[in-house]
């Protein structure tokens, strides 16, 4: 049966979707250009054309699939309810879960980006774009009179540096922290920047 032609974007869209299930599979470093072309069924040709390098291939499948968790968080934090409600379920989605695909691909990425400077400036963009949104709600609750908080960057620095930890503790090695833990301590850590008990949190 013959494939059916598709656009340019459309064809950019499939070669990504692919490419990162394949660096979920194989790792960054393991996987190859021929990967991503034979689970499509198409040449190695036909990837290199929309992506010249796996280098470039692997940055544009990260920042694919991390602009994709940015959106779903700026729907959380673009809910019409309070600030710290939208806080605390922004880290709680952040938080991993499951399988936590998201977060061993962002494991890779970090690993990865110490040897390769493209990938290192896309993820290094799309974590302070994280950081910014996270920075932007505080700021919203603090001017609202919900909490103090007098550095809003410094405390969503320090919130996704603790979710960053623990989720590469609960990726890499599971069993030792449950998520009931996890999420009891990152309650702990919001309502702490935040000036607030926890209580306050769901209330």
């Amino acid at each position: 049966m013959a494939r059916v032609r598709l656009s340019v974007a459309e064809r950019r869209e499939e070669l990504l979707r692919a490419a990162v299930e394949q660096i979920e599979v194989r790792g960054v470093a393991a996987v190859r250009i021929a990967d991503v072309a034979s689970v499509l069924g198409v040449s190695n040709a036909l990837v290199l054309y929309h992506f010249s390098t796996k280098e470039k291939l692997v940055a544009a499948a990260f920042a694919h699939a991390a602009e994709a968790d940015l959106a779903q968080l700026r729907k959380v934090l673009g809910r019409r309810t309070s600030a710290v409600r939208r806080l605390r379920a922004a880290v709680r989605w952040y938080a991993p879960t499951g399988q936590a695909k998201g977060w061993r691909l962002w494991i890779e990425a970090w690993a990865a980006s110490l040897r390769d400077p493209a990938l290192r400036n896309v993820a290094g963009d799309l974590d302070q774009q994280w950081k910014a949104e996270l920075a932007e709600v505080i700021e919203e609750g603090a001017a609202a009179g919900e909490f103090h908080c007098d550095d809003p960057m410094s405390a969503a620095w320090r919130l996704t540096a603790l979710l960053d930890g623990l989720a590469v503790q609960t990726t890499s090695y599971a069993g030792p922290l449950s998520r009931a833990t996890m999420l009891a301590w990152t309650d702990e850590a919001l309502a702490r920047e935040l000036g607030i008990d926890h209580e306050g949190l769901t209330a």
